[in-house]
């Protein structure tokens, strides 16, 4: 399972690979990051369907997450990456903006990341 993760902090590519290293290890998944919402776009647009799931932040400098999420679901149709939003602020605007421009989930920072993979075997049965 391909998984890009877009996030403006630096910091979460070690995280993610910390604690999916057996995952990793086991060629279960791969990680691509991207830091912005742009360089996310980029990276799909030079890797078309090699992401089959993004996880992606909502609050970042630049294209927020929410702008990220509907040039997705506008562009990439068939198949349609699953794309899970992360964020520091579970407030339900946020969560409303993210289901209405077809978010397949919505997870809160600190990420759970026993939940987190979990999801991820579910999103993918």
């Amino acid at each position: 399972m391909k998984i890009l993760v877009v996030d403006d902090e630096k910091d979460v590519q070690a995280l993610f690979e910390q604690r999916f290293r057996k995952e990793i290890r086991a060629a279960e998944v791969s990680f691509a990051f991207a830091f912005s919402g742009e360089e996310a776009l980029e990276y799909m647009k030079a890797n078309v369907h090699k992401a089959i799931l993004i996880l992606s932040d909502i609050n970042m400098p630049g294209m927020s997450g929410l702008e990220l999420l509907r040039h997705i679901k506008e562009k990439y149709e068939v198949p349609p990456p699953i794309v899970m939003m992360l964020t520091a602020y579970g407030d339900a605007e946020n969560y409303n903006q993210a289901m209405k421009l077809g978010a397949d989930d919505f997870l809160t920072k600190p990420v759970d990341f026993v939940a987190l993979k979990e999801k991820l075997k579910s999103k993918l049965v």
